[in-house]
């Protein structure tokens, strides 16, 4: 996942939401609150691919407010791209440059850091922001290091690592080993114990016909460097799965292509029209984001053709914490992005049913969030 989107750099906060909505101005769209979850301020990755990131800390965050922990706090989203970083690199150079190697990455690698590494909170490490973040001259910087050394064809010197670090370092800043909150001193690693996350308690799952139901199966996808394993469940149970967590309290890291037409930030909705783009007249296209349309039957045959014909791909990541249902009662995931606030929802959209069961590509939930006959054919001990 590496999407990026050029937003002003504002942040916004969650606190009151009505129990009735719409998705922009001058729509037709009426959402009903059915269920919705505390989360923190809408961050924005500015100029970079690190949506999983984004996306993954706030989930941690929401997991925070779920269990009534540090209520406020922001974690350092660029701590974890800061760690994850030399990973990707000693990856791409063992891999003789035939692995993918960038700003884009998955929920594997927010579990990976917190498992290895720890969290810090943002105003300890905030990855030497300037008005925005932008990553794209670092990137430049070193994928010509590590090009060079996966491409070498002699004994490559083992000190490249450090040319790495010091690219890091230079541009981001040195992740700290302690430092000062609240009062107390800490590590990263006691800092993530002292708020109770723990790695073991998340799950990734999918939902594809290429691999056995109820087993796990490494997603392919290009950012998924660490070849990380996901559940693979029927598509019912997939959307079962999501539709539960939110009814009981958990929210969801979503994994989804978003490079539909139908998908749009600004208006507010992502939606699968069951009459295509393409055939859509100018006045037609406009009211897709105005007024509830028809939407296609997703089936895991169609799911699948998308992912193998790659229309659906791993693009981006976000946060899933609510669900509503329009005025005809079709049902809606109510999304956090990270994208900044410039948006009808200041920083929030919907997301039909169909249109997640259609383009996701993988979530991350909390164990406890699958209902537990599910979790028993999965083999997951909740």
């Amino acid at each position: 996942m590496k999407k990026w989107m050029m937003c002003a750099a504002i942040f916004g906060s969650v606190a009151a939401y009505a129990q009735t909505s719409t998705n922009q101005e001058n729509s037709k769209y009426q959402f009903t609150v059915i269920k919705n979850l505390d989360a923190g301020d809408v961050q924005n990755q500015g100029r970079t691919g690190t949506c999983w990131s984004f996306s993954g800390l706030s989930f941690f965050e929401s997991e925070l407010l779920r269990n009534n922990k540090y209520k406020g706090l922001n974690l350092s989203e660029m701590f974890v791209v800061r760690k994850m970083y030399p990973l990707k690199a000693a990856n791409y150079v063992r891999m003789h440059g035939k692995a993918n190697f960038g700003e884009g990455g998955g929920f594997p690698d927010d579990l990976l850091c917190l498992r290895e590494y720890g969290m810090v909170p943002q105003s300890v490490y905030d990855g030497n922001k300037d008005k925005m973040y932008n990553h794209a001259e670092m990137e430049g910087v070193l994928e010509t290091v590590v090009t060079k050394i996966g491409n070498a064809q002699d004994q490559i010197n083992p000190n490249w690592t450090k040319a790495v670090d010091g690219i890091l370092n230079a541009y981001m800043g040195d992740a700290p080993e302690s430092f000062q909150y609240n009062g107390k001193t800490y590590t990263p690693q006691s800092f993530a114990k002292e708020l109770g996350l723990n790695a073991d308690d998340y799950v990734l799952i999918s939902s594809f016909k290429h691999h056995p139901y109820y087993s796990q199966f490494v997603l392919e996808v290009p950012d998924n460097w660490n070849w990380e394993k996901v559940y693979n469940v029927p598509l019912n149970d997939f959307s079962a799965i999501a539709e539960n967590a939110i009814m009981n309290g958990y929210t969801i890291a979503w994994a989804a292509d978003v490079s539909e037409k139908t998908f749009n930030f600004k208006e507010g909705l992502a939606v699968v029209p069951d009459k295509s783009w393409e055939d859509m007249s100018a006045e037609e296209r406009k009211n897709v984001f105005l007024e509830p349309v028809k939407e296609k039957t997703i089936t895991p045959e169609l799911r699948q053709v998308a992912f193998d014909n790659f229309s659906t791909q791993d693009d981006h990541g976000m946060h899933i914490v609510g669900l509503v249902k329009d005025q005809n009662g079709n049902k809606y995931f109510r999304v956090k992005n990270s994208w900044g606030t410039t948006n009808f929802g200041q920083g929030y959209f919907y997301v039909s049913a169909p249109y997640f069961a259609y383009k996701t590509t993988s979530i991350m939930v909390n164990k406890k969030a699958i209902p537990a006959d599910l979790a028993k054919k999965m083999g997951i001990k909740i």
